[in-house]
């Protein structure tokens, strides 16, 4: 069974913590994981990579980023080599070609992830909400730590809600930083 959820990665324009319409906000739907043991230890995994490459660059950046991990992680389980491993991919290029993938029913790596307009709030079939707060800096900068916040187990508006003010009407379990998030919520 799938445990979806709804991502909100978010740069903060003013130094202060009150939202306001000049932030820069990239939402994403995960269809499958979306309970915070995975979805927090793939935040750290992807913090990581970004500050050894100094590749952060804002809230949209770190939202594709944070799919294209999640999507290179599942590919694996089609590639030629293995048990019910059926692409011919010899070169990441082999992929593209649709003739590769014409016996495949709705591979992951194509599903599972979509990018959402904030303002639409979320489809209402979700469990889990997040919000991952970058902080504002130049790239160039010493990496600092993200805050996260979880909400509690479907603790805001579904199916017959306001789905559009979930994230404003959420309960929230956890509100601080990612690493604190990960003691508290996964190895905690």
């Amino acid at each position: 069974m799938s445990t979806r959820s709804q991502l909100r990665f978010v740069q903060r324009v003013d130094q202060d913590d009150e939202p306001n319409d000049a932030d820069r906000v990239a939402q994403l739907y995960r269809h499958s994981d979306g309970y915070p043991t995975s979805v927090l230890q793939d935040l750290v995994r992807l913090k990581e990579l970004l500050d050894a490459t100094g590749a952060e660059r804002g809230s949209a950046y770190t939202a594709a980023a944070f799919v294209f991990l999640d999507k290179l992680s599942t590919v694996g389980l089609y590639l030629d080599g293995g048990p019910n491993r059926t692409i011919d991919a010899a070169q990441p290029a082999d992929l593209l070609e649709p003739s590769n993938m014409e016996h495949l029913d709705q591979p992951l790596f194509l599903l599972g992830h979509g990018v959402e307009n904030p303002a639409d709030g979320i489809h209402g079939d979700e469990e889990y909400l997040y919000v991952v707060e970058l902080p504002a800096r130049n790239p160039f900068e010493e990496p600092s730590e993200w805050t996260v916040k979880v909400s509690e187990h479907s603790g805001f508006p579904r199916w017959d809600g306001p789905t559009d003010e979930a994230f404003e009407r959420a309960s929230w379990q956890f509100h601080g930083s990612l690493g604190n998030a990960l003691a508290e919520l996964v190895t905690g």
